[in-house]
């Protein structure tokens, strides 16, 4: 690792992907038939909720999790590894503009870009060597057995404290905060925002907007092919 080497962090969902790895994992398992059918019905109530305003997004979030972690036991590493490619070969390109400008940037910059995650570690792996090329990224962990197969059990959770994640990669790897950037879109990232010099917080939801005015950091909004830095 180069000595002049500065560090970039990007949250996914909804920061760089424009839609949710984890949902889209949990419709393509349902399509696949390894989770059940009736998962689906489920999958779209909870989007409708969302964008009805029945909840705020991180109640949207959590409850996909609760439902990935209920369905996901007894099932394979191999078909979840399966689904993964299916929907990042599919869905590869639905990023923003804001983020491919910056993470170009960072790349031409010498910038050790993270990107850490609440979807699960094969969705984001994937997304990772199939479009991003980053550094090192972090996804929620699931427990399998000795036979490759889920017990339904979370061992690692990102959202819980991304910047406990964050702060542990960075010691680790000797990494300087001197001119470092984070992006991310929900109070979950607000932990590891809050450890770097330029934090960004792009089209974040009313929780990150509130800590973000609080702490005087860039809010940029991005509409259709139009990007807004707000002041």
């Amino acid at each position: 690792m180069k000595s002049q080497e500065k560090i970039a962090i990007f949250d996914i969902d909804g920061t760089i992907f424009r839609k949710n790895l984890h949902f889209e994992l949990i419709d393509e398992l349902a399509w696949m038939k390894v989770f059940p059918k009736e998962v689906r019905n489920s999958l779209v109530a909870l989007y409708t909720n969302w964008l009805e305003h029945k909840g705020t997004y991180e109640d949207y979030r959590s409850a996909i999790v609760e439902l990935y972690a209920k369905h996901i036991k007894g099932c394979s590493v191999k078909d979840v590894k399966k689904a993964s490619k299916a929907i990042v070969s599919f869905h590869r390109d639905r990023t923003y503009v804001f983020a491919e400008e910056l993470i170009e940037k960072f790349k031409k910059g010498n910038y050790h870009i993270i990107a850490v995650s609440g979807s699960p570690a094969e969705v984001v792996e994937e997304f990772n060597r199939s479009r991003l090329n980053f550094d090192k990224v972090f996804g929620s962990i699931y427990e399998a057995d000795k036979n490759n197969i889920y017990t339904g059990r979370a061992i690692f959770e990102p959202p819980k404290d991304k910047g406990k994640i964050i702060s542990k990669y960075i010691k680790e790897n000797n990494l300087p905060l001197k001119n470092s950037y984070g992006i991310g879109d929900t109070e979950s990232d607000a932990s590891f925002l809050k450890l770097v010099e330029n934090p960004i917080a792009f089209n974040p939801n009313r929780n990150l907007k509130s800590i973000a005015q609080k702490n005087n950091w860039s809010i940029v909004v991005e509409k259709k092919d139009v990007i807004y830095k707000i002041d």
